[in-house]
């Protein structure tokens, strides 16, 4: 094995570790920040629901379950959950009652306030020793990496 094919090899197996702790991590860590800072009683689950409805939307439960990519019926088991705990308020739609809208609480406000703090603090902390001409790689490596998961295994692109 030439230097140029070692190099690359020990590049890819850097590359493989950080990815493999990061994907690890990320949730339990995101989980363990909300509850270091009040937030005991939800789920990354529950609170990526709370991300999906959005502080001042009213949204249909229909939009919140294509957004977050599930069934109807696992959506509606999240909601009766944030409900019983505050989170979230649903109502039927005054001219439709088919349609049920959701909104968060004063509750679920603070916790989505508190779960987009964590994200602006983590976007910080990675970009802080970056310098201006690497920001551009960075963006684009998670781009590919984004557009690889997307292509072979489904989900949505929303960047």
């Amino acid at each position: 094995m030439d230097k140029k094919n070692k190099n690359y090899e020990d590049s890819r197996k850097v590359i493989n570790g950080i990815i493999v702790e990061l994907f690890k991590n990320i949730l339990t860590i995101e989980e363990k920040s909300l509850k270091d800072r009040g937030i005991k009683d939800l789920s990354i689950t529950e609170i990526h629901v709370i991300e999906a409805i959005g502080i001042g939307n009213r949204k249909m439960m229909s939009e919140i379950a294509d957004i977050l990519e599930v069934t109807m019926g696992t959506l509606t088991i999240a909601m009766t959950k944030l409900e019983k705990k505050g989170y979230v308020v649903r109502e039927r739609d005054s001219r439709d009652r088919r349609i049920v809208v959701c909104s968060l609480t004063r509750r679920g406000v603070l916790a989505e306030k508190i779960h987009r703090n964590f994200h602006d603090e983590m976007i910080d902390h990675l970009m802080v020793d970056l310098k201006l001409e690497e920001e551009p790689a960075l963006i684009q490596a998670l781009k590919n990496i984004n557009a690889f998961f997307i292509r072979e295994y489904g989900g949505k692109n929303d960047n």
